[in-house]
Order: C-alpha cells, then sequence, then structure tokens
C-alpha cells in the first residue's frame, strides 16, 4: 500500500474528537510528510481530478459583490498585518514560526465579526488535531491517507455542490495526465497496512460533522523545512480529497460510485504572506478506472497578502529612507480568504 501522510501535529485538541485506530501490530505505518515530487499533477491521477484554474463563480460572485465585504476590510487587514508582523513581538524580526499563525488567527477573527450579519456563520469549529483515515484503490494500487492534517473548519451544513450535473457528466470526456515510464506513485511511502480505515475523526453524532475548510500554515523558519508552493498545492488537494473521501464513505457506504449530491471541501495554505486557494468537489468514490466521471478541483495559485514587512527602518546617513511597516498590501487577497470562510453561507 502506498502512504500519504501529514507533518507535525497543530497545537491543540478540540472536544468531541474521537481517537484513532491504535497502530495494529507489526504494521510499517510511520507518521511521515507527503512528498509529490510532480505536485499538483501527480495528487491529480491519485484522486482521479480534473483541474480548472481559478476559483468557481460560487466564490468569485461573493468576491465581487461589496454587500458580502467587512466593513473598513482594508485598514482592518492592515492592522491584523502589522500585529502579526511588527508588534506582537519581543524580537526585532519576529520569526515565521510566530508571525504565519498569529496572522491565520488574527484573520480568522475578521471573518468571525461577520456572524453578525450571517448568523449561520457561528455554527462552525475549528478543529485541531484531528485525524482522518480514507482508502481507496486506483488501477490496483491500494492508498491511503492517514493521520493529523491542517486546521480544519468544520460546520453544521454542507458546501453546496459547485458544479452543475452538466459540468460533472462533462468530466468523463477529460483524460487524466499519466507518468509513463515513470510510476504515479513514486515518493510515496510503502506500508503494510492490516486494516483499511474510514474514519472522519469525530464520533457520531457531533454536531459540526460536515468538512468545510481546511488550513495549512507553513511556519518553519528554515525553507527547506517549508513545502514549496507546488507541494503545498498537492498536499492540500490530497487531504481535501481524503476528508471528502471519508465523508462520502460515511454518507453514502463503501461501494465505490458517482455521488448524488456531491462533498465539497475547500482549502487554504499560507506561509504568512502567499496565499494558496482552492475547492475540491468530490462527485465519485469510483477511483479504479481513469474513465468515467472525474473529481474536480479549482485552483487558485500564490496570491500575495503583502508584498513586504520592513521591520526595521532603514536608514542612510542619519535619514530614514524606508520607513518600518507593511508595503504592498494587496486587498484582493483577504477578500478571497472572506469568500471561502463566507462560502456556503451567503
Amino acid at each position: 500500500m502506498a502512504f500519504l501522510g501529514p507533518p507535525g501535529p497543530p497545537r491543540c485538541r478540540p472536544p468531541s474528537l474521537c481517537r484513532p485506530p491504535p497502530a495494529l501490530p507489526h504494521s510499517t505505518f510511520k507518521h511521515s510528510p507527503f512528498t509529490a515530487s510532480r505536485g499538483v499533477r501527480q495528487a491529480q491521477w491519485l484522486t482521479k481530478t480534473k483541474l480548472v484554474e481559478g476559483l468557481p463563480p460560487s466564490v468569485l460572485s461573493i468576491v465581487d459583490d461589496p454587500a458580502h465585504q467587512l466593513e473598513d476590510y482594508e485598514e482592518r487587514v492592515k492592522r491584523v498585518i502589522s500585529h502579526a508582523r511588527l508588534w506582537d513581538t519581543t524580537e526585532a524580526i519576529p520569526k515565521r514560526e510566530h508571525y504565519c499563525p498569529v496572522l491565520f488567527e488574527d484573520l480568522i477573527h475578521l471573518c468571525r465579526l461577520m456572524s453578525v450579519k450571517y448568523p449561520s456563520l457561528t455554527k462552525r469549529m475549528l478543529a485541531r488535531n484531528y485525524k482522518i483515515a480514507a482508502t481507496w484503490e486506483r488501477e490496483s494500487i491500494l492508498l491511503q491517507v492517514r493521520g493529523l492534517n491542517g486546521i480544519l473548519m468544520n460546520s453544521v451544513a454542507p458546501i453546496p455542490p459547485v458544479a452543475s450535473k452538466e459540468e460533472i457528466l462533462a468530466t468523463e470526456e477529460h483524460v487524466l495526465e499519466t507518468f509513463y515510464p515513470i510510476s504515479p506513485t513514486i515518493d510515496l511511502q510503502e506500508v503494510n497496512v492490516y486494516q483499511e480505515l474510514n474514519s472522519t475523526g469525530f464520533r457520531d453524532g457531533y454536531p459540526y460533522s460536515h468538512p468545510h475548510t481546511l488550513f495549512f500554515l507553513e511556519s518553519a523558519n528554515i525553507r527547506p523545512n517549508r513545502f514549496r508552493p507546488e507541494q503545498l498545492r498537492a498536499k492540500m488537494l490530497m487531504f481535501a480529497f481524503g476528508n471528502a473521501l471519508a465523508k462520502a464513505k460515511v454518507l453514502y457506504g463503501n461501494d465505490p460510485k458517482v455521488l448524488e449530491q456531491p462533498i465539497v471541501v475547500q482549502s487554504v495554505g499560507t506561509d504568512g504572506q502567499l496565499f494558496q486557494f482552492m475547492v475540491f468537489q468530490l462527485n465519485t468514490t469510483d477511483l479504479v478506472s481513469g474513465d468515467g466521471i472525474k473529481n474536480l478541483v479549482w485552483i487558485d495559485s500564490d496570491q500575495e497578502l503583502y508584498e513586504k514587512a520592513q521591520c526595521i527602518s532603514e536608514v542612510k546617513k542619519r535619514v530614514v529612507t524606508k520607513p518600518a511597516g507593511i508595503y504592498g498590501f494587496q486587498p484582493d487577497t483577504f477578500k478571497k480568504f472572506l469568500a471561502l470562510y463566507l462560502h456556503g453561507t451567503v
């Protein structure tokens, strides 16, 4: 079996999470990072997914509608960035492992302010340190994604399907890229597994039972310890797929099939400056063959929230030539972040 696992754990554990199944005796399962040498293209093959560049119309309509914007959002977001990069530190130049999670928490706080206008936003829960397990077969290869992954925002209600039935049927014509003569499972960890596990990570009856958005924080200070943007997008796709597949098996059983009601899971990845946005729609759990209905993913890549944080003023000949501050603020990146948060509610 090929295994796809996540990096180290988030910081805290929310209530109502089930304990993951214990590793079986003699199993060679290990927590190890998922690496995809061919990035999103490889993840597309593994998950039988067609890529659509950019965000779907249902999200863009939120981005473009002033009625769905936070009041005075530009100044508020600038303060959030300054708080994370300049103020919330005792160091001259704060480290990424500090400012990246601070920025994320502050952005989520801004999004929560919209619950005054949209009360159903209060029916959300951030889950940290939860574990999923999803197993599927792809062209006679047994695959499993399992373990800790990102921070998951759950919701009482699911996100409605993004693609229409006609768009879903049209995916039958799409031909997935192959990597012959290279194996599509190159770089995946092979393990012996004695039980095919499928688990959402939550107990039956948990009220916030629908996965909404996964957040991945690439906050390692040393660049080689962070995923490159293409690797990060591949990881986002694999775990959005894993959460959707685990939920589909709870709702529809283990038999492979085209889903009557597709499952949508979003994903956002950031290193504290650059953002990756993704919307994944699981249309089918019939994944063995490359024929038939495909799943769909929309990706908006490499969106900067700001160009530079000048932590220390530049001084030349006793004259400040570049004051400390945030430069190159990109308000549209926050609008997309907020739109994904609101998606499924407005």
